[in-house]
């Protein structure tokens, strides 16, 4: 399993303050650096000046949602970062939800199809290929083709996925699946759904990538670990697909509880509701040392996961220097 690192979660960091970070993260050996989105700062600037900086390091969005560009405009985009990184890209997609396609004007539909087009487009414009693309979704027009041959014209698009539906779709489309905030026992069961697509597609199941989360805190306070963590998990807990399928892991009571604290109290309740118990369930790893934290993750590496993504939460003020800390004790 390769271990990647993700610097966007439960904070805000100052964006050059990333690329100094990422330079760590190469240092002490992370696989990739992978950077998310919604309101946060943007993933492709951050993973082109990170390009410019670092030599060997994968660089990853996760997750670049398909409503904020058009998928000419991301394939353009893609095919730039590969040249500029020596074709360092990972490009992590997902569908988003109603409240960020609104954000951009869109609308949250026929969500299987129109990743399966996006996809497709995506890779058509990064290859340099000629696109007069007509599906049921997007169009393209007429004679759309890079004005350049790109140095690296392929590179692997991985999907965001929990449901049935999505994760059987990932096996017959792209090159890995994207699984955020769920169990080992969960992703084992999400990998055997993609590998099943793969075989209904003719693929090859043992090519998919099963990707997944788990976010972490270090401190020697476990108190000060928890308590950011306690934040992030809040919001998984209120938010539409993601409780459910908390409930659906044998959680119903827990998110109930908190759902119900928010309801009466606001998000401050709702975190005073969610116990070190039930935290000690999820996947977060509230750690003191870095051997901890490494034990903790190797449950996943059992199931199946060939990269283990690890958004940093930081504890402490200032939050570069508490991710500079993990950074280089992980080094250590």
């Amino acid at each position: 399993m390769i271990y990647d690192v993700e610097i966007n979660s439960a904070a805000h960091y100052p964006a050059a303050g990333v690329i100094d970070l990422v330079e760590i993260a190469e240092a002490v050996g992370f696989g990739a650096f992978w950077k998310g989105e919604s309101n946060s700062t943007d993933p492709l600037v951050l993973l082109s000046a990170a390009a410019s900086r670092t030599k060997t390091i994968k660089l990853g969005t996760a997750i670049y949602h398909i409503y904020g560009r058009s998928p000419v405009t991301l394939g353009i985009q893609g095919a730039t970062l590969q040249d500029l990184s020596g074709g360092r890209l990972l490009l992590g997609l997902g569908v988003a939800n109603k409240n960020i396609a609104g954000w951009h004007g869109g609308v949250f539909d026929r969500p299987l199809r129109r990743a399966q087009e996006y996809i497709e487009i995506v890779r058509k414009v990064a290859a340099g290929e000629r696109v007069e693309y007509e599906g049921e979704i997007y169009q393209t027009g007429k004679r759309f083709q890079l004005s350049w041959k790109p140095t690296h014209p392929n590179f692997p698009i991985y999907l965001a996925g929990l449901g049935p539906q999505m994760t059987k779709l990932v096996g017959r489309v792209a090159d890995g699946v994207f699984i955020n905030m769920a169990t080992p026992a969960k992703v084992r069961e999400i990998a055997a759904r993609v590998r099943e697509g793969a075989k209904e597609a003719g693929r090859d199941p043992s090519k998919i990538e099963i990707i997944a989360k788990s976010r972490v805190s270090l401190n020697p306070d476990r108190s000060l670990a928890r308590s950011r963590l306690r934040q992030v998990l809040t919001f998984y807990n209120l938010a539409d697909h993601y409780s459910d399928m908390l409930k659906g892991l044998g959680f119903e009571a827990e998110v109930n509880a908190i759902q119900d604290a928010f309801q009466k109290g606001g998000f401050k309740a709702a975190m005073a509701a969610l116990t070190d118990d039930y935290m000690d369930k999820l996947p977060v790893v509230p750690g003191t040392s870095i051997g901890e934290i490494k034990e903790r993750l190797a449950p996943f590496i059992e199931a199946g996961v060939t990269r283990m993504v690890i958004p940093y939460v930081p504890v402490t003020e200032p939050v570069v220097e508490d991710a500079r800390r993990f950074l280089e004790a992980w080094g250590k």
